[in-house]
C-alpha cells in the first residue's frame, strides 16, 4: 500500500472513531435516574445482601455474584436534620443518611428547586447489614432513637448526632459527627461482637445528562491503584483489602468512605435490579470507626480534607492525562478568575507546546501536495508492481524531504488531548454554573443559542479549506467535506466549555496554517531562486 493512501486512511479512521466515540452517548443514552425525594417524609427501600450467619470475614453476600436484595418497603420519618449554609442532610429512622439537599444556587434544578442527590428507592449511606440473617431482618424493622436534638446546625463547626437501635439480642449505637464541609465521622458500637457491613450507599443520581460519563464505584487500594467499576460492569465478588478510598459516584457527586492509615476491607456487590450496578460494603466487627464524605466532588473541598482524597475525582480512560490538565486549569483560574478565559489560555498553551510538531507535520503536508502529480505518475507507471512503486515513492519522499506520516502526528497527539479535556470539562464540578461572557452563563451546559457550535463548525470548514489535501479516493474526500457539518451537529449539545476549547483550537490552527503556508511559499521562492542562479 502506498504511504499517502495509508496516511489518508489513518486520518479517516481517526475521524470516524472520533464520531463513533462522541455519537455513542447520543445513540445509547443512559437511562434516566430515578427521582429523588422531595419531601421531609423519607421513603426508603432498605436493601441487603443475601447474608448468611457467619463469623468469618467474608464478602457480605456470603457467596459470589449475589445481588443485593430488597427488603420490604417502609415509610419512615426523618429523626434528625443536619443543616449548614451549603446543605441539609436528613437521617431516617433506620439510621441512614436519607437525603442530602444542596443549597448553592449553582446546584438548583431547572425549576429552581434545591438539588437532592440521593434516590428514594436505593440503598442509603450508613446502612448496616449484619452477617446474621435473623439480626439483619430485625434491624430492618426496628427504628433508631435519636438521643440528642432533632435539628443541628454545623455551619460554624462540627456537631455530633447519637442514634441507638435496641434489638432483642443486640444494641447498636451510631455516633455521627458532621462537619461544615460535608465530611463526617461515624463510630459504630455493638453491645456484643458480631460481624456486619456498612455501605456508603448507592451512588448519587443527581445527574440526568445524556453524555457518555463514568458512574459507579471507585476503589483506591492499599497499593494506590485506582479501580473503577462502572454501572453495568460489576461482577459481584470484587474485594479489596486495606483500601484507602471507597466511593460511590456519579458525574459531579459522591458518597464515600476513606481511611488512609488503617485501610478498609471492601466488597463490591451487585445492586438488585438486573443492571449489574455496583454497591460498596465495608467489613466491620463490633466497634468500628469510619470517616466519610458526601456531596459534590469539588477539588478544593476534597483537598482541604486530605489531598489524597482528590483521587476520588474520576475522569475515565484518560485520567492519567486529564488530572494534570485539570490542575493546570485550576491554577490558571486562580489568576484569571473566569473558567472561560482559563480554557482559552489553556488551549493557547497546548497549541504552543505542540507547535513544533504541528509545524513539521503541516510543512510535510505542503510538500506532499506539491508531489501529488509525480506520485500519480508513479502510480500509473508502476501500479502493477506495488513493491517497485513503493520503492520509487520512498525515493521521491527522500529526495524532497517529505514525510508521508508527518501530517498524522499532530492529529494523533491532539486526539488524546481532546478526550482528556473532554472528560475534565464534563466531570469537573467547578464548571457547574461557571460564567464566561455574554450569554454563556454556565460552561457545563450547552450553548442555548448554538452560537459557539456554529462558529466551531465554520472554523473547521475554513481550516479544511486552507489545509493542503491530495485525495485520490472520492469517497474519502466527501466524508472529510461533510465532517465539519457532522461535528457541528454533535457539538450543538456539548457543554459550552468544551465547544469553546475546540473553537479556540481551530482558530489558532487556522493562524498556524496561514503562517506555514506563507513560510512554505517563501521557502519555495528561495529554492527556485537558488536553482535559477545555478
Amino acid at each position: 500500500m502506498e504511504q499517502p493512501d495509508l496516511q489518508k486512511r489513518l486520518l479517516l479512521a481517526l475521524a470516524l472513531s472520533f464520531i463513533v466515540f462522541i455519537g455513542y452517548s447520543y445513540l445509547f443514552p443512559p437511562q434516566a435516574p430515578v427521582k429523588t425525594e422531595q419531601t421531609q417524609t423519607v421513603q426508603t427501600s432498605p436493601q441487603t445482601p443475601a447474608l448468611e450467619k457467619s463469623t468469618a470475614n467474608t464478602a457480605p453476600a456470603g457467596e459470589t455474584k449475589k445481588a443485593v436484595k430488597h427488603a420490604p418497603q417502609s415509610s419512615v420519618t426523618a429523626i434528625a436534620t443536619i443543616k449548614s449554609d451549603e446543605f441539609i442532610i436528613t437521617i431516617d429512622e433506620l439510621g441512614n443518611l436519607a437525603q442530602m439537599e444542596l443549597l448553592k444556587a449553582k446546584y438548583r434544578t431547572e425549576d429552581g428547586k434545591n438539588l437532592k442527590i440521593l434516590a428514594s428507592d436505593k440503598v442509603k449511606p450508613l446502612q448496616v447489614r449484619f452477617s446474621d440473617t435473623k439480626i439483619n431482618e430485625e434491624a430492618f424493622t426496628t427504628p433508631y432513637v435519636n438521643e440528642g436534638a432533632s435539628e443541628v446546625d454545623v455551619t460554624n463547626g462540627e456537631k455530633t448526632v447519637t442514634l441507638v437501635q435496641r434489638l432483642s439480642s443486640l444494641t447498636v449505637t451510631k455516633k455521627i459527627t458532621f462537619k461544615p464541609s460535608g465530611e463526617y465521622k461515624v463510630e459504630i458500637s455493638t453491645s456484643a461482637a458480631t460481624p456486619y457491613f456498612i455501605t456508603p450507599g448507592y451512588r448519587p443520581v443527581a445527574d440526568q445528562s445524556m453524555y457518555m460519563l463514568v458512574r459507579g464505584a471507585l476503589i483506591k487500594g492499599a497499593d494506590n491503584i485506582i479501580t473503577t467499576i462502572e454501572d453495568g460492569d460489576v461482577e459481584g465478588h470484587e474485594t479489596f483489602k486495606n483500601a484507602k478510598i471507597a466511593s460511590a459516584f456519579d458525574r459531579y457527586y459522591a458518597s464515600l468512605f476513606y481511611s488512609f492509615d488503617q485501610g478498609m476491607n471492601v466488597s463490591v456487590m451487585e445492586e438488585d435490579g438486573g443492571e449489574n450496578n455496583p454497591l460498596i460494603f465495608v467489613e466491620a466487627n463490633g466497634d468500628a470507626s469510619l470517616t466519610g464524605y458526601i456531596g459534590p466532588k469539588e477539588y478544593k473541598v476534597l483537598h482541604s480534607i486530605n489531598p489524597e482524597l482528590t483521587d476520588a475525582i474520576e475522569f475515565g480512560w484518560f485520567t492519567f492525562l486529564a488530572t494534570p490538565f485539570f490542575k493546570v486549569l485550576l491554577w490558571i483560574n486562580e489568576y484569571v478568575g473566569n473558567w472561560g478565559w482559563a480554557i482559552i489560555i489553556f488551549t493557547i498553551l497546548i497549541k504552543m507546546i505542540l507547535f513544533p510538531l504541528s509545524y513539521k507535520g503541516m510543512m510535510s503536508m505542503q510538500k506532499l501536495k506539491d508531489l501529488a502529480p509525480k506520485m500519480k505518475e508513479l502510480k500509473e507507471k508502476y501500479g502493477k508492481d506495488p513493491a517497485k512503486m513503493n520503492a520509487q515513492m520512498m525515493e521521491l519522499y527522500s529526495k524532497h524531504g517529505a514525510n508521508p506520516m508527518g501530517g498524522c502526528l499532530p492529529l494523533l497527539l491532539q486526539i488524546p488531548v481532546f478526550f482528556a479535556l473532554y472528560r475534565v470539562l464534563l466531570n469537573a464540578d467547578e464548571l457547574q454554573g461557571a460564567e464566561w461572557i455574554f450569554w454563556i452563563n454556565d460552561l457545563a451546559v450547552m450553548d442555548p443559542y448554538f452560537v459557539l457550535p456554529i462558529l466551531m463548525g465554520v472554523s473547521m470548514w475554513y481550516q479544511q479549506k486552507i489545509t493542503p489535501a491530495n485525495f485520490t479516493d472520492p469517497m474519502q474526500e466527501k466524508i472529510f467535506k461533510w465532517f465539519p457539518v457532522i461535528m457541528t451537529v454533535f457539538f450543538v449539545y456539548f457543554p459550552s466549555g468544551l465547544v469553546l476549547y475546540w473553537l479556540i483550537n481551530n482558530i489558532f490552527t487556522i493562524g498556524q496554517q496561514y503562517y506555514i503556508n506563507h513560510a512554505y511559499a517563501k521557502q519555495k521562492e528561495l529554492t527556485k531562486e537558488a536553482h535559477s542562479k545555478k
